[in-house]
C-alpha cells in the first residue's frame, strides 16, 4: 500500500502484537495521524485470534512477550499461504534475532523505541510491506489468469486435434471402402497404402489429443500405437508377419513425429510386401536409440530374402519418392546396410 493509497483515504487496518500496553499506545496514537487503524493485542494468544477475525493488512510483532517471544508466534502467522505482511519490533540489540525472524517469515524488522525515529521507521516498513504484498497479490492474480488462459488454449489446441485425427480417420475409411469395391489389384494396393499414410498422420494427432504434452509426442508411445495398426492391416495368411519395437523414451516435436511416422509407414509397408515369400512368416524388427551427437538413429529391419537397389522399383515407386522427401525433409537420407542378412533400412537424423 503505497503513500497515495492511504491519502486517498483507504482504511489500512494494522494488528499491534505487544505486552507494552504504554508503548502500544503511543505507536497507534501515531499511527493514526498517518492513516492507519490500529488493533492492539497484548499477547500471542490474542493477536492470533484477532488475525482469525479477519480484515488485518499488517501486523507488528513485538519480539520480548509475557511468557513467549515474537518468534514462537511467527510460525503461526506465515502458515497460512496469503498471510499479512509482519514488520518484527525488536529492542534487542542482537542481530541474530532480526535475522532468525526474517528467515522465518518477517517482512522487514524494526528496532523500537519512543523517538520520533522509530514511528519514521515503522511507517516506512509498513508502507513498503504493504506495497510488497500488493505486488505477491498482484503476481499471483496474473499467474492465475496465465494459467486459465494456457488450460484454455491447451483444450482448444486438444480439440483441434481430435476433430482433425476424426477427419482423417473418416477420410482412411472412404478409402478402405473404396479398395473393398475396386477389382483391379494394382489400384487397390496404391489405395491401401494411401489408407496407410493417412492413418500414420492422424495417429499423431490422436495422440496429441489424448496427451497433455502440447506441440510434442512421445515417440515410443506413437510408434506403439502405429505398428499395431499397421500390423492389423497388413497382416494376412499371404504375409504373416509379425512386427517388433525397441525404441528409447524420447520426445519429438510434431512436425518430425509425422515424417517420421510416415517414413516408417512406408518401410514396414515394404518389408510386409516383399521381405518374405508369401505365407511364410518373419520378423520386421523397427529399433530408435539416441546417439551421443544429440541425433536419433532409425533402423527398419527384417531377416527375408534382402533388397537390390539396383533392381526397378517394385509398384508404382511413389513409395521410394515419398521416402527420399520424408528423409530430406529431416536433412537425412535413407540408407541400407549392405552386409545385413535381409534388409536393413537405416536413417539418422538430428533431434534438435
Amino acid at each position: 500500500m503505497t503513500g497515495q493509497d492511504l491519502a486517498a483515504g483507504a482504511a489500512i487496518h494494522i494488528l499491534y502484537i505487544d505486552d507494552d500496553e504504554t508503548l502500544g499506545v503511543l505507536t497507534r496514537k501515531n499511527m493514526q495521524r498517518r492513516g492507519y487503524e490500529f488493533h492492539l493485542a497484548k499477547d500471542g494468544a490474542a493477536g492470533l485470534q484477532r488475525l482469525a477475525d479477519g480484515g488485518i493488512d499488517a501486523i507488528v510483532l513485538d519480539h520480548f512477550l509475557e511468557g513467549e517471544t515474537g518468534l514462537d508466534i511467527l510460525p503461526l502467522i506465515v502458515s497460512s499461504g496469503d498471510h499479512p505482511p509482519v514488520i518484527y519490533a525488536t529492542g534487542s540489540g542482537d542481530a541474530g534475532v532480526a535475522v532468525a525472524a526474517l528467515k522465518a517469515g518477517a517482512d522487514d524488522y524494526v528496532m523500537k523505541g519512543v523517538s520520533s525515529d522509530y514511528f519514521d521507521l515503522l511507517a516506512a516498513a509498513l508502507a513498503q510491506g504493504l506495497e510488497r504484498a500488493r505486488f505477491r497479490r498482484d503476481t499471483l492474480r496474473a499467474q492465475a489468469v496465465i494459467r486459465h488462459e494456457r488450460d484454455r488454449a491447451e483444450l482448444l489446441l486438444s480439440e483441434v486435434n481430435h476433430r482433425i485425427a476424426n477427419s482423417l480417420g473418416l477420410v482412411a475409411a472412404l478409402i478402405r471402402m473404396q479398395a473393398s469395391v475396386t477389382k483391379d489389384q494394382v489400384t487397390i494396393d496404391a489405395l491401401q497404402e494411401t489408407q496407410i499414410r493417412i492413418s500414420a498422420i492422424a495417429s499423431v494427432h490422436r495422440r496429441l489429443y489424448t496427451s497433455h504434452e502440447v506441440g510434442t509426442v512421445r515417440l515410443n508411445e506413437y510408434l506403439e500405437s502405429l505398428l499395431e495398426e499397421l500390423e492389423a492391416s497388413m497382416r494376412d495368411e499371404t504375409r504373416p508377419h509379425h512386427v517388433v519395437l525397441i525404441c528409447e523414451d524420447v520426445s519429438l516435436s510434431t512436425d518430425k513425429v509425422i515424417t517420421l511416422g510416415l517414413i516408417i509407414s512406408e518401410l514396414v509397408t515394404n518389408a510386409f510386401k516383399y521381405a518374405y515369400p508369401a505365407g511364410q512368416a518373419g520378423e520386421i524388427r523397427v529399433v530408435l536409440d539416441q546417439t551421443d551427437q544429440g541425433g536419433l538413429r532409425v533402423h527398419v529391419e527384417d531377416d527375408g530374402i534382402g533388397f537390390d537397389q539396383s533392381a526397378p522399383a517394385k509398384g508404382t515407386g511413389l513409395g521410394t519418392k515419398i521416402l527420399t522427401a520424408m528423409a530430406s525433409s529431416l536433412k537425412a537420407s535413407i540408407l541400407y546396410a549392405p552386409d545385413h542378412k535381409g534388409t536393413r533400412a537405416m536413417l539418422n537424423f538430428s533431434i534438435d
